[in-house]
């Protein structure tokens, strides 16, 4: 019997959602940072700069950055981490990976990039000192998988971060829907000529798990101090573990 999971509302065979999600990608990676920018009004990058305070990340420390996109994280770290430390830009997207090296690259940063499947990292258990995720978990199949992986290549001692949008406080949720499924969609195809990979996106969301949800996996992958901080009223939420 095949296996099913979610491609936003749809039910899918597992073998199909990677192809899917990565048409997705391939689709929107020439625009993704300026779809951002207008899809948040700008917030993205605060909630960018509060998880990378978090980080903290100190010269000479090993950062893995899974599903890193056009680089954001990976930039910030790589200049905090310094020459003696080692910063790693991965992404399952060829087409997202590229964008995110060729823009490292211009901004005189040449750090190692790598086309991987963050339920199989290619990396050494306890190796890392920080690990982060942010907009990725919920394109990822099977999340348990991917958030076990993540504890197994922490060193003691390390944290992890994951940044996703989360479930919006319930007053704003009706017009957040509006917003969603009606506002997104309309930017997607006059910006990126792209509705549906919008519509995707919306439709992802939901399907995500809620802050709770999300923290007790963290918690059963091994990880311990799991909290979360909800950004812009639970819009999106960073949540932290470390591992012991």
């Amino acid at each position: 019997m095949t296996n099913t999971t979610h491609f936003g509302y749809q039910t899918v065979a597992e073998e199909d959602k990677v192809q899917k999600v990565a048409e997705v990608f391939h689709s929107v990676a020439a625009k993704y940072d300026v779809m951002n920018d207008l899809m948040s009004g700008g917030l993205h990058r605060l909630w960018k700069t509060f998880t990378i305070a978090q980080a903290g990340v100190r010269p000479g420390f090993k950062v893995l950055d899974i599903a890193g996109g056009t680089g954001d994280l990976a930039k910030a770290f790589a200049r905090q981490a310094g020459p003696t430390g080692e910063v790693w830009l991965t992404d399952i997207n060829e087409s997202m990976l590229r964008v995110g090296r060729d823009r490292l690259l211009n901004k005189g940063l040449a750090i190692p990039t790598l086309l991987c499947d963050a339920e199989r990292l290619p990396f050494p258990s306890n190796h890392f000192d920080r690990v982060s995720v942010a907009f990725g978990l919920r394109n990822m199949t099977h999340k348990d998988v991917a958030l076990a992986e993540m504890q197994r290549v922490l060193k003691p001692g390390g944290k992890l971060l994951v940044l996703e949008f989360s479930k919006v406080w319930e007053p704003l949720q009706k017009p957040y829907d509006v917003y969603s499924f009606s506002v997104l969609p309309w930017l997607g195809e006059r910006i990126a000529k792209d509705s549906d990979s919008y519509r995707y996106l919306a439709e992802s969301i939901r399907m995500h798990p809620d802050q709770e949800t999300l923290k007790s996996m963290m918690e059963a992958a091994g990880l311990d101090r799991v909290q979360y901080f909800n950004l812009t009223a639970g819009v999106a939420a960073l949540h932290t573990g470390v591992k012991l």
